[in-house]
């Protein structure tokens, strides 16, 4: 009797939901796309087939019952993520083996972008196809990854050249700390090979062929540049034309502080500036003439030609992937302004999700991907709640002044930066309270000043009559940037929050798409989970010992400090990323009174010694014979090993590595214990498959 009941009460709140569960299908497959992610061992299939099969089952036997007809769709669609993730990550080529020293290749530039700070000019070439000309290598194949090279010449480069070169290579960096940022996973997925520094000046083999569009958003540059001068045009490239690195890390930590990060990412927001600019000129444009307006379907000629706007403004700047949603959101909209139906659901906006996840779904872990559909589902929930509201209004005849749009764009701007603010918080490390009123100036600016400049100075470019609408741009780009500067000023502009694990991250989406996707009042029955994910950074626990990857550099917490030892310029990114995941001062070991020349210890319950070089011989036999646990920056002798130790060989073999205090023991992670054996994490002394050359012919 109580299994009915239960069935019935489940029953009657899915259909309480009505259409409402098609919104849900692609939080299933981003939960199996997550399931394969998490293990720590690679994953077989075999499961998952089964559960897909299962679930098949279910909707074909049990498809009548909405209940089992629901179950069968979460299953399979459950199972068809974690499946689809496998196969993305197992259809990637493999790492190939980069030589230790400087190497000479020739390969094909696919992408570049320059800027210029402190008075040097720094560009990024994305080599294709490259193929080493020195040692063994030569007669190999072309590299199936790419290479990222940093060149300080000024030689210009377009998309499509040949090019010969001289480079130091290095595979992607080993994670800073465990469970922080990947990148050797993300250049797995991404087609990297590793990065580079371009020693002296490339020889340009043959002329660009093909590319145009990477020559057109060039082009656009270098015409942005001769217009517009430092920080103005390396935000002006990036909005038109989708170069970015020229933006100063100065410039970025400003936007960042003040909410403003948003304007700096070619993403919605820019394109609806340019896709409502375009609708509104075209269809002034159609009534302008009365017998043309009233003949001819105006608002659809419009909205076309505002989509096709829309493409080709993607296309310029890269097709980022926040812009890609957008425009499958603007595609569906058009669809239904077309069509006669709604414009925008959270249905469409599921499709779009749908459609993303699978043709790459990676994209589950991807921070703008994440940060991009959770604002717009919380514009989209936000505005729906209010509906009735906005409907009673127009029944009153009631006018919009002023303070209406006002409160509009304000609410806007707190649902979307509401919404957002965990996921910076978890990204960045930063909580900006400021960020609803840094958006009240800078979104009107961006909207009635430097789109329409910029989009007006792309269509008199080629005319090279681009000079005054660029100008115009510039100025409003700067007035945004000064209004940056001075939110970011603020007393607790930007306040440092601990790092937000997967866990943490996990529980917050889970409870945001509960909250928005659900209807009904039992919605605010997923506001524990969005809450708790929220607060999970401060109920983390600190680690108390920090080892880098390469052992350049260790760091340990004392009295609210982090205590660095010696360390060279390499290990201030890595100093950084420790500082920006658990946000504590830094102090150097040499003003620490633990702490000696050689090395520190630890006041613990339990013995522990820090050693940044091999103390004397008398010093080193006490400390190996007190049996206590050693941090070594170089390998330890063998009769230091008899204790709990960690050396350069342990960071060498496992990654980065961090100590925590529990009771009276210490717990060791170590980065390769973290991520497990991934297709993405190097085997123990593995560098690479090795580039064979071709064999030869008889």
């Amino acid at each position: 009797m109580i299994p009915a009941r239960l069935a019935a009460f489940v029953e009657s709140c899915l259909l309480g939901q009505g259409r409402a569960l098609v919104a849900w299908l692609p939080v299933a497959w981003a939960i199996g796309s997550l399931l394969y992610f998490l293990p720590i061992h690679e994953p077989g299939y075999g499961r998952a087939s089964l559960c897909g099969f299962l679930g098949l089952m279910l909707l074909i036997f049990g498809w009548r019952r909405l209940t089992a007809r629901g179950m069968g769709f979460v299953v399979l669609m459950v199972s068809l993520g974690f499946l689809a993730a496998r196969g993305q990550a197992w259809r990637q080529p493999p790492m190939p083996a980069l030589p230790s020293i400087a190497v000479t290749m020739h390969g094909v530039i696919a992408d570049v972008s320059s800027h210029g700070e402190e008075g040097h000019v720094v560009q990024r070439l994305r080599l294709s196809q490259a193929v080493f000309e020195t040692g063994v290598d030569i007669g190999m194949a072309p590299l199936r990854r790419d290479l990222l090279l940093f060149t300080h010449d000024e030689q210009n480069y377009a998309p499509g050249m040949v090019v010969r070169l001289n480079a130091v290579l290095r595979p992607p960096d080993w994670p800073d700390f465990p469970g922080g940022r990947d990148r050797q996973r993300e250049g797995w997925f991404d087609g990297l090979a590793g990065t580079g520094r371009v020693l002296g000046v490339p020889d340009i083999v043959q002329a660009p062929q093909g590319h145009a569009l990477g020559r057109w958003r060039l082009h656009i540059a270098a015409v942005i540049a001769t217009h517009l001068s430092g920080q103005r045009a390396a935000i002006a490239s990036t909005l038109l034309a989708g170069h970015g690195e020229g933006i100063s890390q100065k410039t970025r930590d400003a936007y960042a502080a003040s909410g403003l990060a948003h304007i700096l990412a070619v993403a919605g927001l820019h394109l609806g500036l340019v896709m409502g600019a375009v609708f509104f000129m075209t269809r002034q444009a159609l009534v302008l003439w009365p017998w043309l307006g009233l003949r001819l379907p105006c608002r659809e000629i419009a909205a076309l030609m505002a989509l096709a706007s829309g493409l080709i403004y993607v296309a310029l700047t890269g097709f980022h992937l926040p812009a890609l949603r957008s425009l499958g959101m603007a595609g569906l909209a058009t669809l239904a302004l077309l069509t006669g139906r709604r414009v925008l659901s959270m249905r469409s906006l599921a499709l779009v999700a749908l459609v993303l996840l699978m043709a790459s779904p990676v994209l589950v872990l991807d921070l703008s991907f994440q940060m991009s559909f959770a604002a717009v589902m919380a514009l989209i929930a936000g505005y729906e709640a209010l509906r009735p509201h906005f409907v009673r209004r127009a029944e009153q005849g009631k006018k919009n002044g002023l303070g209406h749009h006002l409160a509009l764009l304000s609410l806007t701007s707190a649902l979307a930066g509401g919404a957002t603010l965990p996921l910076v918080m978890a990204g960045f490390g930063s909580f900006q309270p400021w960020f609803i009123l840094a958006n009240l100036v800078a979104v009107p600016v961006a909207a009635f000043c430097v789109m329409p400049a910029g989009l007006l100075s792309l269509l008199l470019m080629p005319f090279g009559l681009s000079g005054l609408p660029l100008w115009v741009m510039g100025q409003g780009i700067g007035l945004i940037s000064s209004l940056a500067e001075c939110v970011a000023s603020f007393p607790l502009a930007h306040v440092p929050v601990p790092h937000m694990g997967w866990e943490g991250l996990a529980l917050y989406m889970a409870g945001l798409a509960g909250f928005c996707l659900w209807r009904g009042r039992a919605r605010f029955g997923f506001l524990p989970l969005l809450m708790l994910g929220v607060v999970s950074p401060v109920l983390g626990e600190s680690p108390l010992v920090l080892v880098s990857p390469d052992a350049g550099v260790i760091a340990f917490q004392q009295d609210g400090y982090w205590v660095a030892g010696p360390h060279n310029g390499l290990a201030n990114r890595i100093l950084e990323a420790w500082q920006r995941a658990w946000p504590l001062p830094v102090m150097m070991s040499s003003a620490s009174p633990a702490c000696a020349a050689s090395g520190c210890t630890l006041a613990l319950p339990m013995s522990v010694s820090l050693w940044f070089a091999l103390p004397s011989s008398e010093s080193r036999a006490a400390a190996c014979q007190q049996r206590g646990f050693i941090v070594s920056a170089v390998p330890l002798p063998e009769d230091c090993r008899a204790g709990g130790f960690i050396d350069r060989f342990t960071v060498w073999r496992d990654g980065a590595v961090l100590l925590r205090v529990q009771g009276n023991s210490l717990k060791i992670v170590s980065d390769r214990s973290w991520r497990g054996a991934r297709l993405w994490v190097p085997r123990v002394g593995f560098r690479g498959v090795p580039n064979l050359p071709m064999a030869q012919t008889e």
